[in-house]
């Protein structure tokens, strides 16, 4: 296959993956805006490389002119969990979307690989419009934790490196690793409702004081500068001493004096 003609056949894959990783992320924001903890942390989308498709069409005895209904990973993406119990969640969500097809499913954290992979592997179908008209494609959906996207981003270096051929040493102790991680996952999901609540917290926070900064920005364009200065004081106090219920009531009486602001400044209309 020419060049130009790889180029053409990666177009609807490329689409796939760039419409699906912002999907995704506007469930990310969804979840945040409404102040819920989302169980997708991270979303990442790749189309295999040219070269990596031959490669695989090789071992795998695929003629290059039938890699699409053979090769189900073209476009991959990858969904990112802080704990391993939200993967159950994501799975379900994907499975109840409108616009993916699921056709296949890999459970490699039930029943992780001889050398420690672990993830959750989807293979579904997926709806683009190109310029030709619709395309279906299949999409490889691989959902993990941060800590067994950790150990795998690692294994494949090791693997590339090697070519297949990795000491034995080295595996033996990348099973190591894969055990502690899967340990590693038991420990935080104990802990899961303490990291959220605090990482809750930490959002709250700081979607508190950018509205508080906001605010007091705005004040300098119609209040004094002398009277806005002294709210800033006040505001750098309680923002040191760390008191979120403080900050909160902060920051509704500033949007009490910043509204009495707009008001004065509003022209006053004729009845």
């Amino acid at each position: 296959m020419e060049t130009k003609m790889w180029s053409e056949f990666l177009v609807p894959y490329r689409l796939a993956v760039d419409e699906l990783v912002v999907k995704f992320n506007h469930i990310i924001e969804g979840y945040r805006a409404m102040g819920q903890y989302s169980p997708i942390e991270q979303v990442i989308g790749r189309v295999k490389r040219i070269s990596s498709i031959i490669e695989k069409a090789g071992k795998k005895g695929i003629p290059l002119y039938n890699v699409e209904n053979n090769l189900e990973d073209i476009a991959g993406i990858r969904i990112i969990c802080q704990f391993e119990d939200d993967i159950a969640s994501v799975i379900k969500m994907i499975k109840n979307r409108s616009d993916l097809i699921v056709h296949e499913e890999k459970d490699y954290i039930s029943h992780q690989k001889k050398s420690g992979y672990r993830s959750y592997h989807i293979i579904a179908s997926y709806n683009v419009e190109t310029l030709s008209g619709k395309k279906t494609v299949k999409v490889e959906i691989q959902i993990r934790t941060l800590a067994m996207n950790f150990w795998a981003i690692i294994e494949h270096s090791l693997q590339y490196k090697y070519k297949g051929n990795m000491p034995k040493n080295i595996s033996e102790r990348l099973q190591n690793a894969a055990a502690a991680i899967v340990q590693l996952d038991v420990e935080m999901s104990a802990i899961r409702n303490e990291i959220v609540d605090a990482q809750n917290s930490f959002r709250i926070r700081a979607g508190i004081v950018s509205q508080i900064l906001n605010n007091i920005q705005n004040l300098y364009k119609v209040a004094n500068d002398r009277e806005v200065a002294k709210i800033q004081d006040e505001f750098y106090e309680i923002y040191a001493a760390g008191d979120l219920n403080t900050l909160i009531k902060f920051s509704k009486d500033l949007d009490v004096i910043a509204e009495g602001y707009r008001s004065q400044s509003l022209p006053e209309r004729n009845l």
